[in-house]
């Protein structure tokens, strides 16, 4: 198991959650798992939450380093697909977050 978790959290409109669903499943994801330093992904929807603002969907993402999701290989994966132009640009609520392994 890799030493850092990457952990992506967004919302989508929910009109396209079906695309959002398929275009993450189908490509987003395994493009992305391609790219050197990373190991697997795993996706969430929140079920329920202790505070206002939580984004709906999270992925996390077994990573080598913290640097992973800002190397080439990542970026460059992360182009691929439809995700770049039918995605991206209406999720809302991002946060990207790096832990590290303690124990």
């Amino acid at each position: 198991m890799a030493d850092y978790m990457y952990m992506v959290q967004m919302d989508i409109p929910s009109e396209m959650e079906g695309e959002f669903n398929r275009i993450y499943d189908t490509e987003h994801v395994p493009n992305i798992v391609k790219a050197p330093g990373v190991h697997g992904c795993t996706r969430y929807r929140v079920e329920s939450a202790n505070v206002e603002g939580v984004a709906r969907y999270a992925a996390l993402y077994e990573i080598d380093s913290p640097d992973v999701p800002q190397s080439e290989g990542w970026k460059a994966e992360s182009e691929k697909g439809d995700w770049a132009s039918k995605i991206r640009p209406h999720a809302t609520n991002r946060s990207h977050i790096v832990y590290k392994k303690i124990g």
